[in-house]
């Protein structure tokens, strides 16, 4: 009975816990989802935490230019962010779409500011 309740105990907390992660997720829009799924950028960056690269949101936090960040896909500089793999350059992703991509990550510091 008692390893029941801890069971119980257990997934509630865990249950709880995830709930309060996702409400704090920030959401991808669609057109930018689609792109980045697209180039399989979700394979190693998240919106708002670590995966194998660091979340889009941190990314907003260095304050890079749009042009800054479309330069950084194509030629990323691992110096920028130690502790990380170095990102594959990402040539082959159409400017515009790494105009909207950058636009996008840049509109994330001003909503988490």
């Amino acid at each position: 009975m008692k390893q029941i309740l801890i069971l119980i105990t257990g997934l509630l907390l865990s249950t709880f816990t995830a709930m309060a992660q996702h409400k704090h997720a920030t959401k991808i829009p669609a057109d930018v989802e689609k792109i980045l799924r697209q180039y399989a950028c979700l394979a190693c960056h998240t919106a708002d935490s670590k995966l194998i690269g660091p979340a889009y949101l941190d990314v907003s936090k260095k304050k890079y230019t749009n042009a800054q960040i479309v330069e950084l896909i194509y030629n990323p500089k691992p110096a920028n962010w130690p502790g990380f793999p170095p990102m594959a350059p990402m040539k082959q992703v159409p400017k515009e779409d790494a105009l909207k991509i950058a636009a996008w990550i840049n509109s994330l510091a001003k909503k988490h500011a």
